[in-house]
């Protein structure tokens, strides 16, 4: 997560969810690709936290309003890494 979006009107029922602006990362944690924003299904993450996010219909049901127009999702905070077995 590397930063975050405020939205002056927002869709209905997404009020109250926070949007984050996220780098995806490849299996070595460098940049791959554009940063997307994120809604935070977690309600819960932060800035310089490593997250885990879903695409697509996906997303959409990651929210509490289920099939609210969102793109990416976060659906989890990652605690610990084990990258021997990568």
């Amino acid at each position: 997560m590397i930063g975050t979006l405020v939205a002056t009107q927002k869709y209905t029922g997404l009020e109250g969810v926070k949007f984050l602006i996220v780098q995806p990362l490849n299996k070595h944690q460098q940049p791959e690709g554009e940063p997307v924003v994120a809604a935070d299904g977690t309600a819960q993450a932060g800035p310089d936290m490593l997250v885990f996010i879903v695409a697509s219909r996906e997303a959409a049901l990651a929210l509490p309003v289920n099939f609210v127009p969102v793109d990416h999702a976060i659906v989890g905070i990652v605690d610990e890494i084990d990258a021997k077995n990568f």
